[in-house]
């Protein structure tokens, strides 16, 4: 898979983050700066539940779009900004357990699942290290909802938007691929599988269910 449409998918989002941290700062008040800041995440939740016939799903993203044009009718609400926390911290806490759900005993974690698609030769311990890394990913979403917690109610309105519409997602990218050169350097045993790769192997065991990272 050539690397530019990753290129160009990083920039797009990036350019999101920060028209949303903007509109968070400037204008999250107003009723259309709700719907923009909600509204890509209803639209892309509520495509993938449709395509994988997922009906409580689309049936709680239906609620919330009602909501939505409830709210844009009565021209917002006093206290927006607890909305959009609780927002990040549920989609973190959402992908904490779809990791989490995988360790249970006698389950596949999810990382281990993605990692068999990839590598022909699928060792013990490589089993035992995407296990650690599917655990080490959850402590990394549970930890991000904690940091949210933290600069909400100790530092200016501003921190946090920065935090959630920039850093947030920079840290996500700063642990997969620091974790995948790493990786090679403490196991040079494992076999070498691309950025690319994994992500096609990511795509197709369902990402939009899993909502998070696979080995790389």
């Amino acid at each position: 898979m050539p690397i530019w449409p990753l290129a160009a998918a990083g920039l797009a989002l990036a350019a999101y983050g920060v028209l949303s941290h903007v509109l968070m700062v400037h204008f999250a008040q107003a009723p259309w700066a709700v719907a923009a800041l909600f509204g890509p995440l209803l639209a892309a939740v509520g495509g993938s539940a449709w395509l994988r016939r997922q009906w409580a799903t689309l049936a709680a993203c239906a609620a919330l779009v009602l909501w939505l044009a409830w709210l844009v009718k009565q021209g917002g609400v006093d206290d927006i900004n607890r909305m959009y926390v609780l927002q990040h911290a549920g989609i973190h806490l959402a992908l904490a357990w779809t990791f989490a759900s995988t360790l249970r005993a006698g389950g596949t974690p999810l990382i281990t699942a993605l990692a068999q698609r990839l590598h022909q030769n699928f060792t013990p311990a490589l089993r035992a290290y995407t296990r650690w890394l599917t655990g080490l990913w959850v402590a990394y979403f549970g930890g991000m909802v904690v940091l949210s917690a933290l600069i909400y109610a100790l530092a200016p309105w501003a921190w946090w938007s920065l935090f959630c519409n920039l850093l947030t997602p920079l840290f996500a990218v700063l642990l997969f691929v620091g974790e995948h050169l790493l990786r090679y350097v403490r196991h040079p045993e494992f076999e070498r599988v691309s950025l690319s790769a994994a992500f096609n192997a990511y795509r197709q065991n369902g990402a939009a269910d899993a909502g998070g990272p696979g080995l790389k």
